[in-house]
């Protein structure tokens, strides 16, 4: 996989936008040792917590308990529990990261917008980028883009699907997970890239979405491809792109966006793992290194599979410059699509 570029200006987005290289996202077939300290030796927690900013049951929930099952098993902690402090699409529990004591027992997990795509939508955030330690990350999955019956049986690729758009203007429309969500940020893209009118259709997560999509209320919706593949195969729902470098190990027969002409959609989301502000490099590195053990796991690497998650972990200096590149792509991006909070 290529290395990844910074943005240069708002109108040129790079093919590999939020994309990890191999050295920076080590995956379970291909784990790097250098770099990486024990922890084995170091006394356990009597208690660890996993803060999810998302309610139970939900992905960043199912990824935090998996996870935290491993750092209990594997002598990170005593016990190890996931807190859920669900709210503001993510932005509240960062708050309590900050309160919470710096020494590794609470670590957060969160997906990709709420560190670097917030800063650039919300003016009133109540926490920076500064507020976190980067300590690892542990998935990725990239989005797709799918139609159910309310789109003809005849189209088949994206192509097929922006010329029906634009010939029935009144079934144009997308859902995505919520507004200012990356989802919604590659359907806006996709819309004024093709030049056709899509009308976006934010929801309250992805499960109410994809019902919708099921039930033909909605004709498209940009979401994980994860949400796509239970219905694949029945041919309920049909995936016309994905958005990553390469075309998904998932869904091998989709085309990306870019093997459709629109290199500028290429984007994979991470979730990853945070401290508060005052971990030290040693912490840090302690807690990466159970986050490895952790999501290098052969059941846990199945288990994100059967969800569209590519499981793998990373240094906390590289998922430090994975935010800081992130940041920088999600500005260009906002820009571009002239998006904020109040619209």
């Amino acid at each position: 996989m290529a290395p990844r570029r910074s943005i240069a200006t708002t109108n040129q987005l790079p093919q590999e936008s939020f994309m990890l290289n191999r050295r920076q996202f080590v995956t379970a077939t291909g784990v790097a040792t250098l770099g990486w300290p024990a922890f084995a030796s170091a006394q356990p927690f009597d208690a660890a917590k996993i803060l999810c900013g998302f309610p139970a049951g939900g992905t960043t929930d199912g990824v935090s308990r998996r996870v935290a099952e491993k750092l209990q098993s594997g002598g990170y902690a005593k016990v190890a529990l996931v807190d859920n402090r669900a709210g503001a699409g993510g932005r509240i529990v960062v708050e309590e990261l900050k309160r919470s004591p710096a020494d590794g027992s609470a670590m957060l997990l969160t997906p990709t917008g709420v560190v670097t795509l917030y800063p650039h939508i919300y003016d009133k955030l109540a926490y920076r980028i500064e507020d976190v330690t980067p300590v690892s990350t542990a998935c990725r999955t990239v989005f797709g883009f799918g139609v159910g019956p309310a789109v003809p049986e005849s189209v088949k690729t994206l192509k097929d699907y922006l010329a029906w758009a634009k010939a029935n203007p009144g079934g144009a429309s997308y859902g995505s997970p919520g507004a200012g969500t990356p989802p919604h940020f590659l359907g806006a893209l996709l819309a004024k890239e093709s030049g056709i009118d899509l009308r976006h259709v934010p929801y309250r997560g992805s499960a109410p979405g994809i019902q919708d999509l099921l039930g033909g209320q909605v004709g498209a919706m940009t979401s994980p491809i994860g949400d796509f593949l239970p219905y694949l195969k029945s041919g309920k729902l049909r995936l016309l792109a994905t958005s990553g470098t390469a075309r998904s190990k998932f869904s091998p027969d989709v085309q990306t966006y870019a093997e459709q002409g629109f290199a500028n959609l290429t984007m994979s989301e991470w979730y990853a793992f945070f401290l508060p502000a005052k971990a030290s490099p040693e912490v840090a590195q302690r807690s990466a290194a159970a986050i490895r053990a952790a999501v290098t796991s052969p059941d846990v690497v199945d288990a994100f599979a059967q969800t569209g998650f590519e499981a793998g972990a990373c240094t906390p200096a590289e998922l430090a410059k994975i935010v800081k590149d992130d940041n920088t792509s999600w500005g260009a991006i906002v820009k571009k699509v002239g998006f904020t909070s109040e619209n």
